[in-house]
This record gives C-alpha cells, structure tokens and sequence, in this order.
C-alpha cells in the first residue's frame, strides 16, 4: 500500500508519503519505517472511522492534504501579504474531493468547503446534499443539492464570528476592556453562592477563556434537568438566571485549568444582536442545510416541553439558543454560507482589516491570540495549536495557527504562519 502512496512528482522517485500520518521519507533504506507507520496510521483510521468520530478524521485528513507544504510555489501575483514560510503549499484538492464523495455514497449528507492563501480562493466546492433525509431517516426521492450558497447552522462558531468578533472591535475602539469585571457591562451581574464565589469577582477575560468556573452547559429548556427557579423557554427569564441565579461549579482564578463553557458565551452576547434568518424573508427553507432529522430528540431518545421532532432546516439545533434564548445568543445561533465565512477568516489573516476598513489592530488581535498559561489551547475565545493536540487543527498547520469548531460539525482553522485559512461546513448531524 505505501508504494501506491509514492509520490510521483518527486524527481527521485524515493519518497514515501503517508497521507495518514502525514510522514514523509526521502531514503530507501527508510522504506521499512514508512511502511510501519503506515500500517499504525492506517489501523487507527479504522478504529476512528468505524465509530462516532468519524468526522474528526474526515476533518484532519481534508485539513492535513491541503497543509501539505512540500514543494517551492510561489504565488508572485499576490503581494498584500508577506510570505514567512520558504517553502510553499502543494494543494492537492483531487484527494479532498475524492475523500468526501467516497463517504457521500457511504451516507454522508453534504459538506462545503472554502480555501483561501494569500487572499486568493484557491478552493470552493459543494460536495452532496442540504436534505437527504425526511423525519424518519428515510432516503428522500428527490434529495436537495447543497450549493456554494447554502447556509449553514454554524453552532459554537458563532463564539468567535459573532460575539468574539464583536467584543475584539469594542475593545479596539475603548468601549469595553477584557480585565473589567462583568458587572460594569452588565450591572444586574451580582451576587454570591454559599462558597462566596461572587459574580462581581468574575471579569471579561474570565469569561473569554473559560475560566469564570461555569459548568460546560445547563439544560434551561428542560425541566427535568434543572431547578424549577432554572427552568426557562424564554429569553428575558434565561438572561435573568445567568445574571444573577446560576451558581459556578468551580472557582475561577490562579492556576485554574479552562473548561469549555456555552454559559460563557451566553453571557458575552446577552448585548449583542445574532440571527434568527427565517424570521427574515429573505430567505427560506431551502436556502440551508438541514441538521438533526428528528429534531432535538437525538433520535427519539430525549423529550422536554416543546421538543422538535422535525427535519431542522434553517432553524438553530441548539436547544439553550433555540429554547432559552430565542434563537439570539452568543453561543450558538449564527448562521452563515461560503461566501461570508472567507470574508470573516480573512479578517483575521488581515489582522483586523479588510478592503479599506479596520475591524481592530493587531495589537487587539495578538491580545485575544496570546496563549492561557495554564492551557495554551485558549486564547480569549479562540482555540489555538500551540502544542498541536486538538485533532481538527490537522499535522501540518502550524504553532501560529487558530480557529474553532462547532457541534453541527463545522470548523475553521487560520494559520497566519502560511496565509492561508479554511472553512469546511458540514450537516453530518443529518444522518
């Protein structure tokens, strides 16, 4: 199996590539090495693909093939950014394509993907379908196409391209500082659990960095799951309960260690305004991709007052947003397509510039990008690859490089080190 993985277009003809691992070996008398760590490669792939990560391998291997830096192409028509890297990015797209449509005909929905390197597009494709599967998970006779217009639920997403985004432009321009506290923005934001751990001891940053010590999700909207002082389906009482009823589940401050939260985001965008497009009519169902076929049941295993049990199409999946914050918060609720995803990853290529506007300095942008000393995985919302262990960032993306996922399978990685930045959408939850 390695000497199909021969390269062809190395001269010498004695380099093994593993697309798995990603290893390159120039020597013949390496032969046996890339063989071995082919077959560790290619027994993990199985194990991965074979249960329900199969999209974190879907996303390393389409993130890793474009990430492969092994030839000197250079783009001398593009002279807006400097080139950092000697060596240059071989984009072998054939293998992406091929990838994807392989796991279509295996039952994958539908999935678009956008490339971009040195401001130029260099990849743009729709792969599959935005509805392929009625309520019942049965096959629909007439699946809907997804375009390069299709809108996606981008789920956590919104974190960084709609309250991230927001929160780096007000600090930019003085209106809001990261070591404030909370309560300055928000002065309802007050009051002590029995511990005295105290909302007005929690700042901004704290909440940028997963570290204010909330849980990593409360499930307002069902009843069963919280207090019934907890229990919220609409947007004003859920506000109330973050601002001054939820408690913390740990202390925030010293060495204490991030822990993802949605209740961070939550309250980051209680001023902001997100999306609720079908509310908008522009646009209507056919314009998105659809996400979970059974609503938010999980396939009829879950079941809470107002549970939606239909084919989800242009309405947000996640239930805080949807139930508890009426589809406007700062956590989930963003939708977005192609064409807007390359304009906002490439502000932040730009370093807060774009066209002849200035979002924010880099100044701003290297703050939110500097590393958490206690997990350098988190910057001021974004994720970074600092030691190269989240899965999604790839093996060939760089230390500089950051970005974010989402739970309906979306992700953007941004790695200025080679100027380039990717978005692949996905509606692998329809299925």
């Amino acid at each position: 199996m390695a000497l199909e993985m021969l390269d062809i277009y190395h001269p010498s003809w004695d380099k093994i590539y593993t697309l798995q691992t990603g290893s390159a070996y120039y020597n013949k008398n390496q032969l046996d090495k890339a063989l071995t760590y082919y077959q560790m490669s290619s027994e993990l792939t199985m194990i991965v693909v074979s249960g329900n990560l199969k999209q974190i391998e879907w996303i390393r291997c389409g993130i890793d093939s474009i990430m492969n830096h092994t030839s000197d192409i250079k783009n001398d028509a593009v002279t807006s950014m400097e080139l950092t890297e000697p060596k240059s990015i071989i984009f072998k797209g054939d293998i992406i394509d091929q990838f994807i449509q392989k796991e279509i005909e295996q039952g994958f929905p539908g999935a678009a993907l956008i490339v971009t390197r040195y401001g130029k597009i260099v990849k743009q494709v729709a792969y599959g379908y935005k509805l392929k599967y009625n309520e019942n998970g049965t096959f629909i006779k007439q699946p809907e196409l997804l375009t390069l217009e299709t809108m996606f639920d981008l789920a956590s997403l919104t974190k960084m391209y709609a309250t991230n985004f927001a929160i780096m432009h007000l600090v930019e321009h003085g209106v809001l500082n990261v070591d404030d506290p909370v309560k300055k923005y928000i002065p309802q934001y007050s009051g002590c659990n029995p511990k005295n751990e105290c909302r007005e001891a929690r700042f901004i940053k704290d909440l940028l960095t997963h570290t204010a010590g909330y849980a990593p999700s409360v499930e307002f909207y069902d009843p069963r799951r919280v207090p019934p002082s907890f229990f919220s389906q609409d947007k004003n009482t859920t506000e109330e309960v973050l601002e001054t009823k939820l408690g913390f589940q740990r202390p925030r401050g010293g060495d204490q260690l991030p822990v993802y939260s949605d209740i961070d985001f939550m309250l980051l965008g209680l001023t902001h305004t997100l999306f609720n497009p079908m509310y908008n009519t522009d646009y209507q169902k056919s314009d998105f991709a659809a996400t979970e076929i059974n609503g938010n049941t999980r396939n009829h295993t879950i079941n809470f007052p107002n549970v939606r049990t239909h084919v989800l199409q242009g309405e947000v999946h996640d239930e805080k947003s949807f139930y508890s914050m009426n589809g406007l918060s700062g956590h989930a609720g963003l939708f977005s397509n192609l064409n807007d995803m390359v304009i906002l990853t490439q502000i932040m290529l730009n370093k807060g510039q774009y066209g002849n506007l200035t979002f924010w300095s880099q100044k701003v942008q290297d703050l939110f990008l500097t590393p958490f000393p206690y997990d350098v995985t988190f910057g001021l919302g974004w994720r970074l690859n600092r030691n190269k262990s989240l899965p999604w960032f790839g093996l060939y993306t760089s230390d500089q490089a950051f970005g974010h996922e989402g739970w309906t399978e979306t992700c953007t990685v941004i790695d200025p080190k080679y100027s380039i930045a990717i978005t692949l959408l996905t509606n692998q939850r329809h299925s």
